[in-house]
């Protein structure tokens, strides 16, 4: 089942998108993480009339109180690209906020002149999660969703804290979910693709992820209780512009899109910034 997020006048909701584009509302989206398997099953005896997708205004599908969890190094093939010697022996674990978020679609600013792509799987919460083995949060999972970590090389390097290269404007764009049901297990292997203006620039599959989704949600649920709406980036394969020789970085008008197999796909146009505000 796939859903999304989206904008009904002065409300943000999540729905149902049929397979051939119709879009069903379930109910408004912090209620809807409340009790997402129970708002499903209701939505399935019954349906309201459905709308068309096209012309809606979409917004992601994680509730804004979600917390945004990302993984760095996470592929072996990125831990040692770029003259790197060792992969992490646990998980590294950083932050972004919701308020990065955007949708398949939405225009995103160039920030920097080092600004990259990490096309990544994006794993959505489907209830509390506190100190759990790596089995049970793989069954905890509610859905998947593609993800670009889009990177602002400079700032992300200026010190030991990746946060402000990470939460640029508008700079997570995240596809619409698809539940855990229609995906399988992510270490059964699954193909991920970033392509920059129809070039392949990444080409990987999570059969190669150092920690798996489970074991990255029994990690991190040792020190906090995921809750529902929460979503965890899982990392991104080799091939970001800032390790190829020489370097490539994104520019205004490019497009990117990370595309996973049985998830789906997320593209963005690259933009000029906003105008300086005061």
């Amino acid at each position: 089942m796939k859903l999304v997020g989206f904008e009904d006048g002065d409300q943000a909701m999540v729905g149902v998108v049929s397979p051939n584009g119709a879009l069903t509302p379930v109910c408004q989206r912090e209620t809807f993480w409340r009790d997402p398997d129970g708002h499903l099953a209701r939505v399935d005896g019954d349906r309201p009339q459905p709308q068309g997708l096209a012309g809606v205004k979409q917004l992601p599908a994680v509730p804004a109180s979600a917390r945004v969890l990302c993984i760095g190094l996470n592929y072996r093939s990125h831990a040692l690209e770029g003259g790197r010697g060792e992969v992490p022996k646990v998980p590294v674990v950083f932050g972004r906020w919701t308020a990065s978020l955007v949708c398949d679609g939405d225009e995103c600013p160039v920030i920097e002149e080092r600004y990259d792509w990490e096309g990544e799987l994006g794993v959505v919460i489907g209830k509390p999660m506190f100190r759990v083995d790596a089995a049970s949060g793989l069954r905890g999972v509610f859905g998947y969703c593609a993800f670009n970590d889009l990177s602002a090389r400079t700032f992300q390097r200026q010190n030991p804290q990746w946060t402000m290269g990470k939460n640029g404007e508008r700079s997570g764009p995240m596809s619409a979910l698809v539940t855990a049901d229609a995906v399988g297990d992510p270490a059964q292997g699954l193909r991920l693709t970033t392509r920059v203006n129809e070039e392949v620039m990444q080409e990987g599959n999570t059969r190669d992820l150092l920690f798996s989704v489970g074991a990255l949600i029994e990690y991190i649920s040792q020190v906090m209780t995921l809750n529902p709406g929460d979503l965890i980036c899982t990392g991104t394969p080799a091939g970001v512009g800032a390790a190829r020789r020489p370097p490539v970085f994104l520019k205004v008008g490019d497009q990117v899109e990370v595309e996973i197999e049985k998830v789906g796909q997320v593209k963005n146009q690259l933009v000029a910034p906003p105008q300086e505000t005061r």
